[in-house]
């Protein structure tokens, strides 16, 4: 479910800051290739990843690049996944905040590219995903019984909060937490019931804040817009265990709060070894049923064109 790729114009056009959106060594993203992911997928025995554009994604504050850069990198994942039958599958990017550049490029990714999903950040400078300016964006996505993958940044009001602690330490984690608490509390989850949202790195710290969420419900006005309440909503949700299987803590946090049916395999590749991943999985305990669940059954359920 989580894994980056680097398609050449978008890469070209802002490599100066794609590079610097991450504190680890560049070579892992401007040696990156194709070739180089599916050696690395066979030698870990995955049959098919799906993909993404790395951070910080498409939008650079102007509508056009917004829109070209959305565009130009859908097509190339998609001639990627062409070239390689089965292998991969595309989360397409798109130009928020520019609501209807979104919405053009919803229609084309998967009307024209026929891609499996849609790929979005947890803010876009000092937004998140619920605000309601983004309703016509989420109200499309519902219609399309849309599946959304939901990737970490860090929000314009807390890039250099802390120095010599990366983002991806600490804002990473605590920006997915707000993303989510954006789209429960402005009523995105319960309006839009036919998106299928898919959360990574076990969640970070929602598993363990789920039940203090649900205090907000004190206020009328919130809790109108959650009739099921908290906890039901969260159930719904997906998440990829990416960076996660390491830390026994979290993965309990995770399945203590989420069904079994919704934990599904990401790596993070490049940007984490998809060792880590797949080692750690192997020395938490689980029965096979459950790890069988986890690195395949559960994504089939919601890609079942990959069955094949």
């Amino acid at each position: 479910m989580h894994h980056h790729c680097y398609p050449t114009e978008w890469f070209a056009r802002r490599r100066a800051e794609i590079l610097a959106s991450s504190d680890n060594n560049p070579s892992i993203m401007t040696e990156w290739s194709p070739e180089k992911a599916l050696g690395q997928m066979d030698r870990y025995d995955i049959a098919s990843s799906i993909v993404s554009v790395g951070n910080p994604g498409v939008w650079f504050g102007d509508v056009q690049e917004g829109r070209d850069l959305s565009g130009s990198a859908n097509d190339w994942m998609a001639r990627m996944a062409a070239d390689h039958p089965g292998r991969f599958g595309v989360f397409a990017a798109i130009p928020l905040p520019d609501v209807e550049g979104s919405l053009k490029e919803i229609e084309h990714a998967f009307d024209v590219l026929k891609v499996d999903g849609i790929h979005l950040l947890t803010s876009y400078g000092d937004k998140w995903p619920g605000d309601p300016s983004y309703a016509p964006v989420f109200d499309e996505l519902n219609r399309r019984r849309a599946l959304v993958f939901v990737h970490p940044t860090v929000a314009n009001c807390c890039a250099t909060l802390q120095p010599n602690v990366s983002v991806s330490i600490g804002e990473y984690p605590f920006d997915e937490t707000r993303a989510l608490m954006s789209l429960l509390y402005n009523g995105t989850l319960t309006r839009c019931p036919n998106i299928r949202f898919i959360f990574t790195h076990a969640g970070g710290p929602i598993p363990v804040l789920a039940a203090r969420m649900e205090q907000q419900l004190r206020h009328p006005e919130i809790a109108a817009r959650l009739p099921n309440g908290v906890m039901a909503e969260l159930k719904k949700l997906y998440f990829d265990v990416a960076n996660s299987t390491v830390n026994k803590a979290a993965m309990v946090a995770l399945t203590t709060l989420i069904p079994p049916s919704q934990i599904m395999f990401g790596s993070d590749f490049p940007y984490i070894p998809i060792e880590k991943t797949v080692n750690g999985l192997a020395q938490l305990g689980y029965s096979q049923d459950f790890l069988n669940s986890i690195n395949r059954d559960n994504a089939l359920k919601l890609f079942p064109r990959f069955a094949a």
